[in-house]
């Protein structure tokens, strides 16, 4: 026990205020440059008005803040809805990382396989080889790379494919006269999974107003699961990698197939 003259802090006490703080970080991360920030801030400021109409005994004020705060926490839940998934989705992910890293104990407690499936050089040389072609011809093209989320849901609004990967069938899913053009491709280390698949649109402000909806497609679906993106714009023939719904942009194909071994290391 750490004494003061008018306080006793405790080791509890700490803990708290720690545990406090990190849970206020996490948050601000989830929702920096989106509509929801200000509501976020505002929220901050109701409590800290509760908090100081209480330390003043103004006990009417302090009623109707408890009031107003009480009501909105259901407000709260459906207005925060997509950041609470979106970090709901991050611990689970977080868990599975831990354990694909972990030792032999913590992967039997958690089950599942020991580690993630690596991508052979053989679809990292398909893949590249078709990236670049689609940069050169500037043929837009969004592919998105599965790992421990769940994307069924995602599958499901499009066209299972269900193929070996292979540059060919990549360029031709993507040609603009193909039906299958539009929307994201699915992707694991081993096989294309699925086409013209709808992903969701992140609502961020802090994006680059030159960025179009295959890079706030890759932002959504990025922030939002553990899965990775390459995006080709249309426009510019550039190559972004986006992962965790930071959209980098990629100089050269070497780039793009170390990010790509990387992310199935």
């Amino acid at each position: 026990m750490i004494m003061f003259d008018f306080l006793n802090i405790s080791f509890v006490d700490i803990l708290d205020v720690l545990l406090v703080a990190v849970i206020i970080y996490e948050v601000f991360k989830l929702i920096r440059g989106t509509q929801a920030m200000n509501i976020f801030i505002a929220i901050l400021l109701l409590y800290a008005a509760r908090a100081l109409f209480g330390a003043l005994n103004m006990t009417l004020l302090t009623h109707i803040m408890d009031a107003v705060l009480g009501v909105g926490l259901i407000a709260l839940i459906v207005i925060f809805q997509p950041e609470i998934r979106r970090f709901l989705v991050r611990i689970g992910s977080e868990v599975f990382s831990a354990r694909r890293r972990g030792g032999g104990w913590f992967r039997k407690l958690l089950g599942g396989a020991a580690s993630k499936a690596q991508m052979s050089p053989a679809a990292l040389d398909e893949i590249t080889s078709a990236c670049y072609r689609m940069s050169e011809s500037k043929t837009g093209a969004l592919m998105v790379f599965k790992h421990s989320s769940s994307l069924e849901n995602i599958i499901e609004t499009g066209d299972t494919i269900d193929a070996n990967i292979n540059r060919r069938l990549i360029e031709n899913i993507f040609f603009k006269n193909s039906p299958l053009h539009d929307g994201a491709v699915i992707m694991t280390s081993e096989a294309i999974v699925a086409a013209r698949c709808t992903l969701p649109i992140s609502e961020r402000s802090d994006i680059n107003p030159r960025y179009g909806m295959r890079h706030r497609a890759a932002v959504g679906i990025t922030e939002s699961t553990d899965a990775e993106a390459v995006v080709v714009s249309e426009e510019t023939g550039e190559i972004s990698y986006v992962k965790d719904g930071i959209i980098k942009k990629l100089n050269s194909i070497t780039e793009l197939r170390i990010a790509l071994e990387n992310s199935y290391k």
